[in-house]
């Protein structure tokens, strides 16, 4: 029998996947993922199609949560929901439930930043982080270096100036004749292959901040002029061309982190958001902390990609501090930390 005090019902629409769960005094009791497979055919996410499917997804979702966490939602303490960023069309459909949930039940709305929520998944589970520490945030829409100082004061110290990583991967994946969603298949076949095969650039920014417009072009320009004199060209070197792209991608996201672990004398270091997931990069940051005596904080893949678990648990510490929001709160699709 469940016997805390603090239930809050997370919501988590930010893209295409339609996610709900229900935390319990800072312990996640589920977390309940709807993925949309309506994309696949497309090649990548269309927002029309997205926030059709999170309207058909949200209440059997949101049902799902309560009826597993043991409780009924007449004891929810609030509703938490990702008011950005991410695709207008599914936030509102997140957003505008949420409100209506809330208002019906007489409590408190939270609202959460998505990208905030990515860096707190690491206090789901044990272990946790120490403060300050360092948070390298990786996804389809975003690359960040974020000096964490306590839950809810976050500074941005190094981003992309164009493109996320995991645009970079999945671009490449799709010129590599890969199906969306690409990155996930890069790694994939980057196990199979020989880092070294091809080199691409490595851009270099000044400061702590990432562009990788630049290696997405040199892959298409390679790629081009090796298909005019072998045409089976990326079929007979698939592996060692997702190798070497995730090899070169890894090794711009790790020069960076090491200039601001030196920078901010802080060896309290985290990966957060999709990317996170890649084995490339989970690897090759497990073996570098170890060399420079960090202590390295990854999450479980199921809270590296959107979930509403994160949501909650960001939520929580909001909660705590009565961080709440007014009913006239709306969607935005550009939020920053």
């Amino acid at each position: 029998m469940v016997t805390n005090d603090i239930f809050i019902l997370a919501i988590e629409s930010s893209c295409d996947e339609t996610s709900a769960s229900v935390i319990a005094d800072g312990k996640v009791l589920n977390n309940i993922v709807a993925t949309q497979s309506v994309h696949e055919k497309y090649g990548g996410v269309v927002p029309e199609l997205a926030s059709r499917a999170h309207q058909e997804n949200l209440i059997p979702v949101v049902q799902e949560a309560i009826l597993t966490s043991g409780i009924s939602k007449s004891q929810l303490s609030a509703i938490a929901f990702t008011r950005g960023p991410g695709l207008m069309g599914s936030l509102l459909v997140g957003v505008s439930f949420a409100k209506a949930f809330a208002y019906s039940l007489n409590i408190p709305l939270i609202e959460v930043n998505h990208m905030n929520a990515h860096i707190l998944a690491h206090f789901i589970e044990d272990p946790k982080p120490n403060f300050p520490f360092i948070c390298l945030t990786v996804s389809g829409g975003h690359t960040q270096l974020v000096l964490v100082k306590d839950p809810l004061t976050m500074e941005v110290i190094g981003e992309t100036q164009d493109d996320a990583v995991g645009e970079a991967f999945d671009k490449t994946a799709k010129l590599l004749g890969l199906p969306y969603p690409g990155g996930p298949l890069i790694d994939k076949y980057a196990k199979l292959g020989n880092p070294k095969a091809f080199q691409f650039p490595i851009t270099r920014m000044p400061e702590l901040n990432y562009s990788f417009s630049g290696i997405k072009t040199a892959v298409l320009y390679f790629l081009r002029d090796q298909l005019k004199e072998n045409p089976k060209f990326i079929e007979e070197n698939l592996a060692d061309l997702c190798a070497s792209v995730q090899y070169s991608l890894v090794e711009m996201l790790l020069i960076k982190l090491k200039l601001a672990v030196k920078e901010y004398g802080v060896k309290e270091v985290a990966i957060a958001g999709g990317v996170s997931a890649n084995s490339g990069l989970r690897d090759t940051l497990t073996k570098l902390a170890k060399e420079r005596g960090w202590n390295l904080y990854i999450p479980k893949f199921e809270y590296c990609t959107d979930n509403a678990a994160m949501i909650a648990m960001a939520a929580h510490f909001k909660y705590l501090k009565g961080e709440f929001s007014s009913m006239d709160v709306t969607p935005l699709a550009k939020m920053k930390i």
